[in-house]
């Protein structure tokens, strides 16, 4: 500690001036001192000419966090625009998990520009000891997005996105391809209306249009359309990014390529803060599409035979390039058929869907709700565009009406429960295809029933690739994904949530929570009886999920977790479930070990 003192008075000058990008601190001179992060009061903690001369380093982009007022009108407009919330430094997209966190903002942050911004305040969390957020759009369901008492590093302003008509990585020699680089704050709705609309090319990447490009690429990344261009980790083609040493690094499958394999699905926030990614591109389909259809069964029995009968239809017509999204079976025996297409036509869709139609109309005193089958389709350049919606199809979409917001940004009307949410349990399975043959199908039927009748059930047939093209499963494979993935037909998620509970607004009801979770965790528990081994998806997971390592990444956690000991020895970056986080308490504050 006596170190630790004499070294202090001369950190801001350091920082004030230094002019590279290499690093100037030892990264595990103060790990090897004190046990744990430092807190505000604490020995160790910046003092003011510390701060001010990170701001100086950084040009100003450094701020103490101020917390929007929430209560008031105004406050239930922000908190009700997922694209308000991303705008808050002090705010994340989920509000905190029953009895695991709550969102609480940071002391500090760098409002980061550009990677030198970024490095700088790297170095300044290792010299001074500090607990070091990183928050793209906020959209972690486990919390990684915030930390009380910590310093804060924010890319919400590094949202720049160029479209290359030919890339070829960084010292690689690999081919030219045409390619989308993205900053680490754009949001994939960007990203999309870039590329699809203006290139007229494909990148694939996540379904909810405000989630962060930088998150959901380390974390695998599904879409709509994953069946048919694989996750969005298999796009990468080369990645910015700021280790822990505050070295910047341009990492791709011929440089450094242990550290850019780990990227593609190694949980994000774990090795370092990612600045750009550059992802292939794809050609664009003619049309995409969606169908929706709710049909209710009016007796256990017929729900049974529904699900069934679902099943049939999916293992036969639907498992394939062309289709993706979700069904949903409720306990009130409705199922929930919401789901995309592409590279067909109407027709088709509507031919695929028959079968299913045909058995409810042939079976009148059992179900209802044929007539709310409809099919629509797009061309596919104009899918992300938001005029569409305005013009002829405003109950897809909310918008974000700000005065000053984009007339085209949205997002679609059934992610609208996820802003601000309190989760009291969220789970996940990949299913795998073996269940789809006809010798074990009464088996899944069974186990999804049982599960829906504790709580609503869905499968998420686009973020599993079973049915995908090879070379979507072969970029997959080449990822440190649980290799469950590419056997999946798709993950089953089960979850509840209740109101936002960000500081100011009303408490939770706990009492419901903790019975909703019961329901949630005996779903789970129930709909395991057919997949009890397989793992589950990084992204969107149970935040008490137990063998997590195993669950996460299969046979890959060993690898993955030498590549953190070698560009993170000291825990720099610390995310709960994280690679290498066994050795942190579970506030990523002090040292286990």
């Amino acid at each position: 500690m006596h170190r630790r003192r004499l070294l202090q008075g001369g950190i801001a000058t350091m920082i004030a001036l230094q002019t590279d990008l290499q690093p100037w601190f030892p990264h595990n001179a103060i790990a090897n001192v004190t046990p744990g992060r430092v807190r505000p009061g604490m020995p160790g903690w910046p003092g003011e000419s510390d701060w001010a001369a990170l701001k100086t380093a950084t040009n100003g982009r450094l701020s103490k966090v101020v917390m929007p007022r929430l209560d008031g009108p105004d406050g239930k407009a922000l908190l009700a625009n997922p694209f308000a919330i991303g705008d808050q430094a002090g705010l994340t997209q989920s509000s905190g998990w029953l009895d695991a966190w709550r969102s609480v903002p940071s002391a500090y942050m760098v409002a980061a520009e550009t990677a030198a911004d970024v490095a700088a305040a790297v170095r300044f969390a290792t010299a001074h000891n500090l607990r070091l957020v990183v928050k793209g759009r906020g959209h972690s369901y486990l919390g990684a997005s915030c930390a009380p008492d910590s310093l804060l590093l924010w890319t919400r302003r590094m949202d720049s996105i160029t479209v290359h008509d030919g890339f070829s990585p960084a010292g690689s020699g690999a081919a030219v391809v045409p390619a989308v680089s993205v900053g680490a704050g754009a949001m994939w709705l960007h990203a999309y209306q870039t590329v699809t609309g203006g290139a007229g090319r494909y990148v694939q990447g996540g379904g909810c249009t405000t989630v962060g490009v930088a998150g959901l690429v380390q974390g695998g990344g599904f879409g709509s359309f994953s069946k048919r261009f694989g996750t969005a980790a298999g796009s990468l083609l080369e990645a910015e990014i700021v280790t822990a040493d505050g070295a910047v690094r341009t990492v791709n499958a011929g440089r450094e390529p242990d550290l850019f394999w780990a990227l593609k699905g190694g949980g994000g926030g774990t090795f370092g803060v990612v600045t750009r990614l550059t992802l292939a591109t794809h050609p664009l389909p003619d049309t995409v599409g969606a169908v929706s259809l709710t049909l209710r069964a009016h007796s256990d029995e017929a729900y049974r035979r529904l699900l069934g009968r679902f099943i049939e239809l999916y293992a036969s017509a639907l498992c394939n390039p062309h289709w993706g999204e979700q069904v949903r079976a409720r306990p009130d025996n409705r199922l929930q058929v919401t789901m995309t297409f592409q590279g067909i036509g109407k027709d088709e869709a509507r031919a695929a869907f028959k079968p299913l139609l045909d058995f409810a109309d042939a079976n009148p005193a059992d179900y209802e709700g044929q007539a709310s089958f409809s099919v629509a389709s797009v061309p596919a350049r104009y899918f992300w565009n938001g005029w569409l919606y305005r013009l002829f199809a405003r109950s897809v979409v909310n918008f974000d009406n700000r005065r000053d917001a984009p007339w085209t940004d949205f997002w679609w009307a059934g992610d609208g429960e996820q802003v601000g949410a309190f989760w009291q349990a969220y789970t996940s399975a990949w299913m795998p295809f073996s269940l789809l043959d006809q010798e074990n199908q009464p088996r899944l039927v069974d186990a999804w029933f049982a599960a829906s009748r504790q709580w609503a059930v869905a499968f998420h047939f686009n973020k599993g690739l079973a049915g995908a093209p090879a070379e979507a499963i072969a970029a997959a494979k080449d990822t440190p994904m649980n290799p469950d993935v590419v056997d999946a037909f798709a993950l089953a998620i089960i979850a509840a949530a209740g109101p936002p509970v960000f500081d100011g607004l009303p408490a939770p009801n706990l009492s419901a929570g903790v019975d909703h979770r019961a329901h949630v965790k005996e779903a789970m528990a129930r709909l395991r009886s057919a997949a009890p081994e397989t793992g589950c998806y990084v992204n969107e997971c149970d935040y008490f999920q137990a063998g997590w390592q195993k669950a996460f990444w299969g046979d890959n956690y060993a690898r993955l977790l030498a590549i953190k000991r070698r560009y993170d020895p000291d825990g720099l970056f610390f995310v709960h479930h994280g690679v290498g986080s066994e050795g942190w308490s579970d506030d990523g504050f002090t040292r286990l070990e």
